[in-house]
C-alpha cells in the first residue's frame, strides 16, 4: 500500500522540464527477430510525462526489465495522453501514457486504441484544485465564474474538478477552463492571469513551496476515489502487428509495477533521473498508487463517469478497449 507524506513547506526550487523531445519516431529498423528472442520489433519508442505517474518505464529500463525481454526502450517527452493520440496514430511511437478519460473518449470517437498496461491509480491530496494563498476563493462554490486551468481541456483534469463542482451545486459551464502545462500553472495563477488550477505531483509541493499555493479540495473524493488515472496505450493495428513486443513490454512493466509497489525508495530514487525533481522534494511528495495489471472493473467506473457527465454520448464497455494480457 502506497504511504501517503504530507507535504511540508520547504524551500525547494522545483521546477519540471516539459520540453518536448525531437520529433524522430522509432522507424522500422527493428532487429530480426532471429536476433531477438522471437520479437517482431527489439527498438521502441515509449512516450511518458515526466512526472511520478509512469516512473515504472524508467525503473523497467534502469534495472534491465526491458533488456530480460529483449526490449530496447527509449523514452520520448510528451505533454499529455490526449497530445499522445497522433503520435501513436503516425508511428513516432510504438506505445505511450495517456490518461483513461482521453482513452476512452478517442475510443467513442472511432479511434483505434488499446489499452495495453495499468499505470496509476489516484489517492487523497494527488490532484488538488489549488488557488494562491491570499485568494478570496474559501470553497468550491466560489469558483463559479471563475478560470480554472487544466493540463489538458476534456480530460481527467476536467472531469475531477466537475465532479467536485457538482458536491458544490455547480455545473460545468460554470466556470472557464482554460488550458495550461502543469510547470506553468503556478506562475499563471500567482500573476492572475487564473484562479484556480488542477495540480498534481510534484507542483503541488512545488506551488506551495514558491508561492505559498493552499488546497482548496481534493478532487479525488466520493465519487472519485481511488480512480484509474493513467495507461499505457497503442493503436490497434500496432497491437495486432507486434504481439510478441507488446507481450514483453507488458511484462516488463507489470514487474516494475510491483516494485514501485513494493518500495517507495524505488521511485523517490528514480524520480530525479528523468524529471527534476530534487531527492528532497522526491521524499515528501504524495503518490498515489501503481496497479501491476488493467482491471475492467476499476476502468469501468471512469468510463461510467463520462457518461454520467456527458463526455460519453453512448456507453462503453472498458473490456474491449483492454489489450490481451502478456503471456508468460
Amino acid at each position: 500500500m502506497t504511504r501517503k507524506l504530507r507535504c511540508h513547506a520547504i524551500v525547494l526550487g522545483v521546477t519540471v522540464a516539459l520540453t518536448l523531445a525531437g520529433c524522430g519516431g522509432s522507424g522500422d529498423s527493428a532487429n530480426t527477430a532471429a536476433n531477438s528472442g522471437g520479437l517482431e520489433k527489439t527498438n521502441i519508442t515509449v512516450g511518458a510525462l515526466p512526472i511520478p505517474d509512469p516512473v515504472s518505464l524508467y525503473i523497467a529500463n534502469a534495472k534491465g526489465f526491458f533488456k530480460e525481454e529483449g526490449l530496447t526502450v527509449t523514452p520520448k517527452t510528451i505533454t499529455g495522453g490526449a497530445a499522445a493520440i497522433p503520435a501513436i496514430e503516425n508511428g513516432s511511437l510504438d506505445i505511450s501514457q495517456t490518461n483513461y478519460v482521453s482513452t476512452f473518449l478517442a475510443v467513442s470517437q472511432g479511434k483505434k486504441i488499446k489499452l495495453v498496461a495499468d499505470m496509476y491509480q489516484a489517492a487523497p491530496n494527488t490532484f488538488n484544485i489549488m488557488v494562491p494563498k491570499d485568494s478570496p476563493i474559501k470553497t468550491v462554490a466560489d469558483l463559479k465564474g471563475k478560470t480554472v486551468l487544466v493540463n489538458n481541456l476534456k480530460n481527467i483534469a476536467q472531469l475531477a474538478v466537475t465532479s467536485q463542482l457538482k458536491v458544490a451545486g455547480l455545473a460545468e459551464t460554470d466556470v472557464k477552463f482554460v488550458e495550461k502545462p502543469f510547470p506553468e500553472m503556478g506562475n499563471t495563477i500567482q500573476s492572475g492571469q487564473a484562479d484556480a488550477g488542477w495540480i498534481t505531483e510534484p507542483f503541488i509541493t512545488a506551488n506551495q513551496s514558491k508561492f505559498g499555493f493552499r488546497k482548496l479540495v481534493d478532487t479525488m473524493t466520493g465519487q472519485t476515489a481511488d480512480l484509474p488515472i493513467a495507461g499505457w496505450m497503442a493503436t490497434e493495428e500496432w497491437a495486432s502487428k507486434y504481439p510478441k513486443t507488446l507481450a514483453a513490454f507488458q511484462r516488463a512493466i507489470s514487474k516494475a509495477q510491483q516494485l514501485a509497489s513494493s518500495d517507495r525508495k524505488e521511485i523517490e530514487a528514480m524520480l530525479p533521473k528523468y524529471t527534476q525533481i530534487d531527492a528532497k522534494t522526491a521524499s515528501v511528495i504524495t503518490l498515489g498508487a501503481y496497479p501491476s495489471e488493467l482491471n475492467a472493473n476499476r476502468l469501468q467506473k471512469v468510463a461510467d463517469l463520462m457518461l454520467e457527465y456527458g463526455y460519453l454520448k453512448n456507453p462503453i464497455d472498458v473490456k474491449s478497449v483492454i489489450a490481451a494480457p502478456a503471456a508468460g
